[in-house]
């Protein structure tokens, strides 16, 4: 195998883990509010998404293994953040066409 297509298997392998971690629809909603916020703590997104403080430190710690979120401390408090502004870019890509496929099939109003 040439280096170039063991580094194609890579990427591949490394895509689907990202894509992996992101196909929980909470951990979707961590991602817009850190593109909407920038920076934000555990508690916080907890009381803005409506799940415990546990279970948002759980997805978190997925997400951080995939370098999908990084964290910086401030005193006490630690703040997660994008690890990097082109996951935001695809993220909306994605959202962006999804919402334009609903509203070509008309079921933007419907309710799943």
């Amino acid at each position: 195998m040439t280096d170039k297509n063991h580094l194609d298997k890579r990427i591949f392998e490394l895509h689907a883990k990202v894509c992996k971690t992101l196909s929980h629809p909470k951990r979707l909603e961590i991602v817009d509010l850190l593109r909407d916020e920038k920076e934000m703590g555990v508690s916080e997104m907890a009381e803005r998404i409506g799940i415990t403080k546990a279970n948002v430190s759980q997805h978190l710690s997925l997400m951080r293994q995939q370098n999908i979120v990084k964290t910086r401390r401030d005193g006490v408090a630690i703040l997660y953040s994008c690890a990097n502004p082109k996951i935001l870019v695809a993220y909306d890509a994605l959202r962006k066409a999804l919402k334009e496929q609903l509203e070509a099939d008309g079921k933007l109003l419907e309710k799943f």
